[in-house]
């Protein structure tokens, strides 16, 4: 077999696993529905789960509406400004860890107290992500002060007053993640201080041989672990009653850190899509429209050339959409105008590629023609993708740069076009190439 056919061939393998992923969950063929099955991996004690189902944006499909009221009562009024937007930051660092994309945070007062209103686009069954967002995952490592007991009876139990906080809190953590427990097998907490913490740690541990050391978590206990030796390095474990969800929920909590101010849930409710469903139907309409005059475009002026690159687009679409499933990408009216925009510059390279042949085609033979095309035309293509990569990278702002003050709708509309920009490159150079060395003959010459 020819490189460019082993190289078409795994082509069609990877086009076949996205398209795959990208069928609907159920498909209906005449009178039967065909689930298709999600992915689940067991290595060793680690679950792998995920489904392929297309996350829907507030705009397209709804989600949650909750708003929350800050306490601000105790703090100066020169520093509430600022306690308020610390606790915007947690608050969104805290959604996006559980994974929700684009969600919609603002700030708002209502009758002279702060709140914060927090949208979540896809989220139907809010329980979980309230009390991830409420909590104030305040950590803190406490001396055990234990009661003598007397003689013949039973020792007092331990209280709240019983323990005796050191200055080794949550502020000092660098890293928290799940881990499972060598001896029982369920899942931990493994916690990573920083170099001052891990000092601080050190000593306390090292006052408190043989006594336990208690983790608390908002004031309770999680698990008073009794210290066998000083133990350096930095690192400690928490081993509570946990189940897999909840070791996460509190890696998320310590990772985000704790709220600077209190919060209390005084609304919550269930939104339905903000655009209509004859506006989401109109735009669906007018960009198959779109692509169907792209497809048509290509066949027209550049005939067989034009049909592949047309193959290539189809190939495109698939793998895009299998990514958008595969991120998640929350998919919203402005996500679904960036992927249209990347269809039309996914055709754009090759339109490029096209002319220059062209041109060629007059000074070299058909074969030659064809591979220099796509040399001398790949640093205008290059150039153009990279720019355009630039600009979408700048407007998804991932790296939360706060001049900057991207909105969700922004960021969706960013990352479709940098993730159909990227692919374009793919199909346009790698595929539309390969299905051009191996299909397309150069024609006879007359004698």
């Amino acid at each position: 077999m020819k490189p460019p056919a082993k190289k078409l061939l795994l082509i069609f393998v990877i086009t076949l696993i996205c398209l795959f992923i990208s069928l609907p969950q159920e498909l209906a063929v005449g009178e039967r529905i065909i689930k298709r099955p999600n992915l689940n991996i067991s290595i060793g004690k680690i679950q792998i789960h995920k489904n392929f189902d297309l996350v829907l944006g507030l705009d397209l499909a709804g989600g949650s509406h909750l708003v929350f009221e800050a306490d601000t009562s105790k703090i100066e009024s020169d520093k509430k400004k600022q306690a308020i937007e610390s606790l915007k930051r947690v608050i969104e660092k805290r959604v996006n860890y559980f994974g929700i994309s684009e969600p919609n945070i603002q700030t708002s007062k209502f009758e002279g107290k702060d709140r914060m209103v927090v949208e979540l686009p896809g989220i139907h069954n809010t329980q979980e992500a309230i009390n991830l967002i409420g909590r104030t995952a305040q950590l803190v490592f406490a001396e055990v002060n234990i009661p003598e007991a007397v003689e013949n009876e039973e020792p007092p139990p331990i209280t709240g007053d019983s323990f005796s906080p050191t200055d080794l809190t949550g502020a000092d953590l660098k890293e928290a993640q799940v881990v499972f427990d060598q001896t029982s097998g369920s899942p931990a907490v493994s916690l990573e201080f920083t170099v001052e913490g891990g000092e601080k740690f050190g000593q306390i541990t090292e006052e408190n041989i043989g006594k336990p050391l208690a983790i608390l978590l908002d004031g309770s206990p999680v698990s008073a672990p009794i210290v066998q030796q000083k133990i350096t390095g930095g690192t400690a474990q928490i081993s509570g009653e946990f189940d897999l969800d909840q070791a996460k929920n509190l890696v998320i909590q310590l990772n985000a850190g704790a709220l600077p101010v209190s919060i209390e849930l005084v609304e919550q409710r269930t939104v339905g899509a903000t655009l209509g469903g004859e506006s989401v139907a109109k735009s669906i309409m007018a960009g198959m429209v779109g692509l169907l005059m792209v497809l048509l475009f290509m066949i027209l002026v550049y005939g067989k050339m034009g049909v592949f690159a047309d193959i290539g687009l189809i190939i495109f679409g698939i793998i895009t959409l299998a990514i958008y499933k595969i991120i998640p990408v929350v998919l919203t009216l402005p996500g679904i105008a960036g992927f249209l925009l990347s269809v039309g510059m996914a055709v754009d390279s090759n339109i490029l590629i096209f002319e220059r042949f062209k041109e060629e085609r007059v000074k070299r033979d058909f074969v030659n023609a064809l591979e220099v095309s796509f040399g001398r035309a790949w640093d205008s293509i290059r150039d153009a993708n990279v720019a355009t990569l630039v600009a979408a990278f700048v407007l998804a702002n991932p790296l939360d740069f706060s001049f900057l003050h991207t909105s969700g709708p922004v960021r969706g509309f960013a990352v479709t076009l940098g993730i159909g920009i990227g692919v374009s490159l793919f199909t346009g150079i790698v595929v539309t190439r390969n299905l051009l060395r191996v299909f397309l003959r150069p024609p006879k010459s007359i004698k």
